[in-house]
């Protein structure tokens, strides 16, 4: 007897599958190395923005929108989570053996899970309602991820330590469910961004840092200017595009 799956999953879907495999490996790493965790936590953004151009290309299935979401649970959630804990649970000598700090051990664990049942909201509420549009409400879990795993790796002081992981964590769990919208990332800057972070995963500390520290920038950009984003960078015609009719004074153009 066959599986259920077979026929019926496409290549898209396939990738798709691999991050949700790169997300449990990303979180068992991060358990032994944070740094390997973040590493593997980038790899999984890859997939992620992978299996989305090749659904274009070669088209999708029914099931895909559906297991993208699961695996992003399992990238862009879980691990993450368990990456700031497991650097919360290093750098405050937590051991989980009933002698920790009941204040630090609260804060180690409940910031993370918190952050798991933002992300869980938000992309089920992406699932319902966003999918097929050019914007999303929320800060997107990708991006939230990605910039967790990126300030790690690029050093920079006192940002990558327990207490500022675990800041930025309650600052996501926020954003994910708030109703700022974000438009998608054009073609163009989405393969930009995807050779840095291919940089930032395979030599993350050459060139004292550039790749992580490059990517960092970029992703904070995105994050505090959605408006910039879409009214400069979205809005503009790609490079050797035709120019589209001029449009009527005072109209909207967004």
């Amino acid at each position: 007897m066959q599986p259920r799956f077979v026929g019926r999953l496409g290549l898209a879907d396939l990738v798709t599958v691999a991050n949700a495999g790169l997300g449990f490996a990303a979180a068992v790493a991060a358990t032994a190395s944070p740094a390997l965790g973040a590493r593997l936590i980038l790899l999984a953004a890859v997939a992620d923005g992978l299996d989305g151009v090749l659904a274009r290309k070669v088209g999708s299935t029914p099931v895909g929108e559906f297991i993208d979401s699961l695996a992003d649970v399992a990238s862009f959630c879980v691990a993450p989570a368990i990456f700031v804990f497991s650097v919360a649970s290093a750098e405050w000598g937590l051991t989980l053996s009933g002698s920790d700090p009941p204040a630090l051990l609260a804060t180690a664990l409940v910031v993370p899970a918190l952050f798991v049942g933002s992300g869980v909201v938000r992309l089920g509420m992406y699932t319902a309602y966003d999918i097929g549009s050019d914007e999303t409400e929320g800060v997107q879990t990708t991006l939230a991820a990605t910039i967790l795993a990126v300030v790690y790796l690029a050093g920079v002081p006192g940002a990558r330590g327990a207490t500022a992981l675990l800041a930025m964590t309650a600052v996501f769990t926020y954003l994910m469910i708030t109703t700022i919208t974000y438009p998608e990332l054009r073609a163009s800057h989405a393969l930009g961004m995807g050779t840095v972070q291919a940089g930032a995963i395979v030599a993350p500390t050459a060139f004292g840092r550039l790749f992580p520290r490059a990517l960092l920038v970029g992703a904070v950009l995105y994050l505090i200017g959605p408006w910039f984003y879409r009214r400069y960078l979205v809005d503009a015609p790609e490079e050797g595009a035709e120019e589209s009719r001029d449009p009527t004074p005072g109209a909207d153009t967004e």
